[in-house]
């Protein structure tokens, strides 16, 4: 029996048109002008380029957990639409000294952080707590209520009017606050907590030499 290739020809082309049609709701990069080895090419996963939301680049595949994956995708779909810098979401938890602070932040606009340097705020906020002898204090409080007394110990002072004189600021922007059941301790101000360990998150990436090369 003889072939008909024409009629073969014919029915893979629009074999070929079906798959294209398919691709093209899930892969929105594909353009009627994308050729049959590009479309063989994106099918087998070579050279695929990433979807895109407005300005936003979609990442697959950043973490194995599928949900927290689907978290990162609604960052992208959001910040994409909303034409915004960006969109963060965090959480956690810190434990320590019979306390506990647990947050949840999602879909933050990264506007606003940025315009916290802008006010000057990041550099009030820094100015006040930038300072090794302050810093110590709050370690010491954050994993524990302390006393005045226990501070001049714990941290090294010479003097309560050493603690007094770095308590004030950290008073004054309502970081640290008297213990309510502790009459004479200080606490760090619960729903300042998670502010302080996201802090020392974000240092700790400033300084992570994983991705970078050279000395810090």
């Amino acid at each position: 029996m003889e072939r008909d290739y024409a009629a073969e020809i014919d029915a893979l082309q629009q074999q070929m048109a079906e798959v294209k049609d398919t691709l093209t709701k899930y892969l929105p990069c594909i353009t009627k002008a994308d050729t049959i080895e590009n479309l063989a090419q994106l099918a087998s996963g070579q050279n695929a380029p990433n979807p895109t939301v407005g300005h936003v680049e979609k990442m697959g595949n950043m973490h194995p957990h599928p949900e927290i994956s689907a978290i990162l995708s609604d960052l992208e779909d959001s910040c994409g639409q909303s034409g915004s810098s960006g969109r963060i979401t965090y959480i956690g938890v810190f434990a320590s000294g019979g306390r506990q602070s647990t947050w949840v932040k999602n879909d933050l606009n990264t506007d606003g952080l940025l315009s916290l340097i802008e006010n000057r705020t990041a550099e009030k906020m820094l100015a006040c707590i930038g300072s090794n002898d302050r810093l110590n204090m709050l370690l010491a409080i954050l994993r524990k209520p302390r006393t005045v007394a226990e501070l001049v110990s714990d941290c090294g002072f010479s003097s309560t009017g050493q603690v007094y004189h770095h308590l004030k600021p950290l008073l004054m922007a309502d970081l640290v606050i008297e213990d309510k059941k502790q009459r004479g301790s200080y606490i760090i101000q619960p729903h300042r907590v998670q502010g302080v360990i996201m802090l020392l998150a974000g240092i700790a990436d400033l300084v992570d030499t994983t991705y970078t090369q050279g000395a810090f």
